[in-house]
């Protein structure tokens, strides 16, 4: 077969499919903060057009406007704790091992797509570093030539496929959290652990099947032969340096580097975390958002080894933080404009939703249209929590109207919300950062994989769901 003939070849099917999506979604999609601001003034005219007077409006924006003030400096946390455990010297090491496994270019993207996605069942933030270090690793091997696009695609396959279903999900935390859940909300839901939730065998079959079928697409979609573009020919730099932490200059920087503090530190959570399992239920311990990151920070400061390192971590984190820190008290707007401005008849455009969604009834058809009304939402809010919190209070209420599992109703959020990821590049601006490529060298592979998902997941959404009994909640007494 000539060059030319094996070049076309390895251009069909899926790779060709991938690449021909790849400049669209850049070109024509805003900063997700342009969204949120314009979800504000969608709502606050939707609401007007209910009938809510403009000072009820904007009294529910100005009073819910810090409404999620803890949990936004929580899922900060999520991504900062990710980050720092990822770049620490032992995290580093393992990617550098993990990096030798692979033999052939497929089955490279084909190891760090589900290598991301098994790190994100644990936390999110850690798995779009990982991911994105694990391919800079496999680019820099001489003996295997990898399309680096589609490296970068998989390594944003734990965000873009089963976050949402793991550990660090945001609406599963919220709902196990009572302290972080708006009391609107908790009167609808009461309080849903992990239990009820990520740990269910059905949510947890859910993240098995596509996983398997996001490895498969990625393996089958990674570009062969000549239509391979390599980092160096995207004119990437790949070479990792470890940064230099400047050397002790004063008497009173000892601790900074010294390993005492944090070794100390960890002790103190390691007791407490044991104190935590011998006196509550282990799902009740693992579902706490507040022990999650606990223990997560006290482990990055373990793995850098001294203050000073992990500081420098921290540093470099920070900035991928930016976008929940500016967006999240939109969202906690939105939701308070939805549920506390009445318009006529005495209701707010949330308890109208809440009816719409209820006269669906109940069983698959309930199941599938809140998948793609999440769907479609997280295309224009990319926000997991945050978009939870403005779709939580109507779909919940919706969900025991028609006597749906509320905890299999936080899953179908879940499973559903990571969809849009793969459409919208929001969150892909921390692994893009790493890889140092444009959103558009990876949109198209992830395009691809949500062709495949969607059905998939309104598939299974609508099986797995007949499989629960309704419960009522538990709400708790003040």
């Amino acid at each position: 077969m000539t060059d030319t003939a094996q070049e076309t070849s390895s251009e069909r099917g899926l790779a060709r499919v991938a690449q021909s999506l790849a400049a669209w979604t850049e070109k024509w999609f805003p900063d997700a903060y342009v969204f949120a601001l314009a979800g504000v003034v969608l709502v606050a005219v939707a609401a007007l057009a209910n009938g809510s007077s403009p000072h009820a409006v904007v009294d529910a924006f100005g009073d819910g406007f810090w409404d999620l003030t803890a949990f936004t400096l929580q899922m900060a946390m999520v991504v900062l704790t990710g980050y720092v455990v990822a770049t620490s010297p032992p995290v580093a090491r393992l990617i550098d091992r993990l990096a030798t496994v692979p033999r052939t270019a497929s089955s490279a993207v084909s190891v760090v797509a589900f290598l991301s996605m098994s790190v994100s069942f644990l936390n999110w933030g850690l798995s779009l570093v990982f991911g994105g270090l694990l391919a800079r690793a496999i680019a820099r091997r001489t003996d295997l030539r990898v399309d680096y696009r589609a490296l970068g695609a998989a390594a944003f396959m734990g965000l873009g496929a089963v976050w949402a279903l793991g550990m660090s999900s945001s609406a599963a935390q919220l709902q196990a959290t009572a302290t972080s859940l708006p009391p609107a909300l908790l009167k609808i839901t009461g309080v849903l652990d992990f239990g009820d939730t990520i740990f269910t065998w059905q949510s947890l079959l859910m993240c098995a099947i596509i996983t398997a079928l996001t490895v498969a697409i990625a393996h089958f979609s990674a570009p062969r032969g000549s239509a391979i573009k390599t980092a160096e020919e995207l004119d990437v730099d790949i070479d990792d340096q470890p940064a230099e932490v400047a050397p002790r200059s004063r008497p009173g920087e000892w601790l900074e580097y010294s390993r005492i503090l944090p070794v100390l530190a960890a002790l103190m959570t390691l007791g407490w975390l044991v104190s935590q399992l011998v006196t509550k239920p282990v799902l009740t311990v693992v579902s706490s958002l507040n022990g999650y990151l606990l223990v997560f920070l006290m482990l990055g400061l373990v793995l850098h080894g001294t203050p000073r390192k992990f500081l420098q971590a921290v540093n470099l984190a920070v900035p991928a933080t930016a976008g929940i820190l500016v967006q999240f008290p939109l969202y906690a707007a939105m939701a308070a404009i939805l549920t506390e401005a009445e318009g006529n008849g005495g209701l707010t455009i949330s308890e109208h939703l809440a009816e719409f969604f209820t006269n669906i009834g109940g069983g698959g058809s309930f199941a599938v249209v809140i998948a793609l009304y999440t769907v479609v939402l997280g295309v224009f809010v990319p926000s997991g929590g945050g978009k939870w919190l403005v779709e939580a209070p109507y779909v919940m209420q919706a969900a025991t109207d028609v006597q749906m599992n509320l905890g299999w109703t936080v899953q179908i959020y879940n499973v559903a919300e990571a969809l849009p990821n793969l459409v919208n590049p929001f969150f892909m601006l921390p692994l893009l950062a790493v890889l140092k490529l444009r959103a558009r060298d990876l949109v198209g592979f992830t395009f691809l994989q949500f062709m495949f998902h969607l059905p998939v997941v309104l598939l299974l959404v609508w099986l797995l769901g007949m499989t629960f009994d309704y419960v009522p909640p538990v709400i708790p007494t003040p």
